[in-house]
């Protein structure tokens, strides 16, 4: 609505006024006229000016004009407003055009960034994930070393002790061999004096035969029984080294088991690590991708932008032709029955 300080009259009498100089009436020229009024009601008032004239175009002007006058002014307006209808046609035509192209390319934009960033933000809950589980992974392999450092300590201290039974198996070998060869010496011996006391028997007293063969079973009997605490002692000592033995397998094997537990946990980290790198580029790649897509969006913004103002002009700004004919009828017909002005086209 125009405001109440500046009336329609007031802004009919400074475009009579503007016209009488030979001037076209605008918004600025007009309140220059009045000195004052707000751009808004001075152009409401212009509008409904242009809106009347426009409204009795049609009705014959006073008279003194002459008639071939009449119609040449009648025929040029005509044609002028042919021209700028034609001309502000093609100008919106392409101007809608333009905009709705700018228009579906900027939603086309937006629906790109909108995709683009729901996947960079699944692709940051997927590295999130990626990041934890590598986490617990180191946390698993932390766990695993030092589980593999207790086994490896216990190796060590099962091989030491392993080698400490070893060298203790070797002198219990070395003093059974040594106990043997004692004990072989002195059956030996034993069977010497007895061969020695039985031939002096046998030369003394044939009565002395059965105290030889007394005294033959019982070294025979005694070298039995040392055989037999031989064997026992010599069992006993292999019973122990296949302990041993055992041990030393078991050992093995939990050792053989941690290596492959290590292997599969330190191959599952570099998998990770891959992974994280493959999913770290993916990332780069896809905040390169949103970044053109921002610019490419902010050059639709700025070229809907020119589009507007393109448009704005073509919609406010006379054409040529247009004010060609005007300035014709403002010669032929004098200022008081101007023809249509560069403002009427605006």
């Amino acid at each position: 609505m125009a405001r109440s300080g500046v009336r329609y009259e007031d802004v009919q009498r400074a475009i009579d006024a503007l016209l009488k100089q030979g001037e076209a009436p605008s918004v600025h020229k007009v309140r220059e006229v009045l000195g004052t009024g707000s751009f808004t009601t001075i152009s409401e008032h212009l509008r409904e000016w242009r809106t009347r004239r426009e409204e009795n175009r049609d009705v014959p002007p006073p008279g003194g004009m002459p008639e071939a006058l009449q119609e040449l002014a009648e025929s040029l307006w005509e044609k002028a407003q042919a021209c700028a209808n034609e001309a502000l046609a093609h100008y919106r035509e392409e101007a809608e055009s333009r905009v709705e192209t700018a228009r579906e390319e900027a939603g086309e934009a937006t629906r790109r960034a909108e995709d683009a960033e729901q996947r960079e933000s699944a692709l940051a809950a997927h590295l999130a994930r990626i990041e934890q589980r590598l986490e617990e992974k180191s946390s698993e392999l932390a766990r695993r070393e030092s589980e593999r450092d207790v086994l490896a300590e216990r190796e060590a201290k099962l091989a030491t002790r392993q080698a400490r039974l070893e060298s203790q198996l070797e002198s219990l070998k070395q003093e059974h061999e040594r106990q043997g060869r004692e004990q072989q010496e002195t059956l030996t011996e034993q069977a010497a004096r007895h061969q020695e006391r039985l031939a002096q028997e046998e030369k003394r007293h044939e009565s002395s035969e059965a105290r030889l063969m007394g005294l033959v079973d019982e070294a025979r009997q005694e070298r039995q029984a040392a055989d037999k605490r031989h064997a026992q002692r010599l069992q006993q000592l292999e019973t122990r080294l296949e302990r041993a033995q055992q041990l030393v397998q078991e050992a093995s094997g939990a050792q053989a088991e941690e290596e492959k537990r290590h292997r599969e946990t330190e191959w599952a980290r570099r998998q990770a690590e891959e992974r994280t790198r493959t999913l770290q580029r993916e990332q780069a790649l896809m905040q390169a991708r949103i970044d053109e897509q921002k610019q490419l969006l902010e050059e639709q913004v700025r070229r809907l932008r020119d589009l507007e103002a393109q448009l704005h002009r073509c919609l406010w700004q006379p054409p040529v032709a247009d004010q060609a004919g005007e300035e014709q009828g403002e010669n032929d017909e004098g200022p008081a029955d101007a023809g249509p002005s560069k403002a009427d086209s605006e």
